[in-house]
């Protein structure tokens, strides 16, 4: 079945929603395409601290910190005792500091040569770069970072709440760049949750899948553009960043992408999940087929999966830490670059940069450019 007609199905199956049912003869429609004897799965894995991904991805994480109150600082009013400040990966007390001495977070640190996309579901982001653009963002908001030939940026969790906890949640996902886009200059886009799309299903006993589109399209919703030099950017990449949570016993028609496009399920919150008919087992990724239709047959409790897709750049990659080239003269570039350049150097006062309390979200772009929310 080619993309085109794949897509023009699903469309017309996503279609015939009603005000809380779908007819049954629609519901005998989710699996007629299907060959639900063959295993979708091409492999599976368990997940830890650190996701694993397929080309076009280099890296993925799921940060989820319990913070509790916040001092006049903006760092957790207790639990720092006892902790490897600046060092400090270990779960304790229900939080991490990472590499933040005062304030949780990544102080200024570089990248070269690929993308960060920052998907926060709880809590706020203080962003600040080496080209002096700023942000606060969060509790939805994405930001798409594209590093090119260079950037620092610190990225702080700034606990605001002095008299309740301060609950973060996100994912930070690497996108690699091609060889010809390496070293472009470096942009950040701002992805405001009120701009991303939500994509809502019933199946045909009324039980709800909704779909934050962050990257490509489902359904008829299209993600906000990604930033101009981004893999992304070119449809035929058929690149997709999809956030799916399931209702207990909620089903799911999965469209087909086109042929040869990597596609991987992080099935990272729930009990059960069936693709087809293969179990996949709680906090377990799983690559599979992006070519065919996949059926989702989420468990007994809320199910939460986050979905990355995209056609393979199938270029070299070369990395050490943060840089990501494609041979190992241009890796080493990079680090002299970095040490002449420092990338533009710092200009904010602390490597921990935070903003202002009273700050609500807001992005300051290199260009002069201002975004602000409420």
């Amino acid at each position: 079945m080619s993309k085109e007609n794949s897509r023009r199905n699903f469309i017309k199956k996503a279609a015939v929603i009603g005000s809380g049912a779908i007819l049954s003869s629609q519901a005998s429609k989710l699996t007629s395409d299907l060959d639900m004897n063959k295993n979708p799965m091409k492999r599976t894995r368990p997940l830890g601290f650190q996701w694993e991904t397929q080309d076009p991805f280099l890296f993925c994480v799921h940060h989820e910190d319990d913070y509790p109150e916040g001092n006049e600082v903006m760092g957790p009013k207790t639990g720092i005792e006892g902790r490897n400040l600046g060092q400090d990966f270990m779960l304790k007390d229900g939080y991490r500091m990472y590499h933040g001495k005062k304030v949780p977070g990544f102080p200024g640190h570089p990248h070269r040569g690929f993308e960060t996309i920052t998907v926060v579901r709880k809590g706020l982001v203080d962003h600040s770069d080496s080209k002096g653009a700023a942000g606060r963002y969060g509790n939805g908001d994405v930001q798409w970072m594209t590093a090119g030939s260079g950037l620092q940026h610190a990225e702080m969790f700034p606990l605001l709440k002095e008299n309740e906890k301060n609950p973060l949640e996100l994912f930070q996902i690497w996108l690699n760049l091609p060889a010809k886009n390496k070293m472009v200059e470096p942009h950040f886009k701002m992805l405001w949750s009120e701009d991303i799309p939500d994509f809502q299903y019933k199946d045909n006993n009324g039980k709800s899948t909704s779909i934050e589109v962050i990257a490509g399209k489902i359904g008829g919703e299209a993600a906000p553009p990604p930033p101009p030099n981004s893999w992304a950017n070119d449809p035929e990449n058929d690149v997709a960043v999809w956030n799916i949570a399931m209702e207990p016993g909620a089903q799911f028609l999965m469209p087909a992408a086109a042929e040869g496009v990597n596609r991987t399920l992080y099935f990272y919150e729930g009990s059960s999940l069936q693709l087809n008919e293969e179990k996949l087992q709680n906090y377990h990724a799983a690559d599979v087929d992006g070519s065919s239709e996949l059926l989702l047959k989420n468990g007994d409790i809320p199910g939460k999966i986050l979905v990355l897709q995209g056609k393979p750049i199938n270029e070299p990659v070369v990395q050490h830490g943060p840089f990501v080239m494609n041979t190992r003269a241009e890796l080493q570039q990079a680090f002299t670059d970095f040490q002449a350049t420092h990338f533009g150097g710092w200009p904010w006062d602390r490597y921990d940069q935070v903003h202002d309390r009273n700050k609500g979200r807001f992005a300051y772009h290199a260009d002069g450019t201002k975004e602000e929310r409420s």
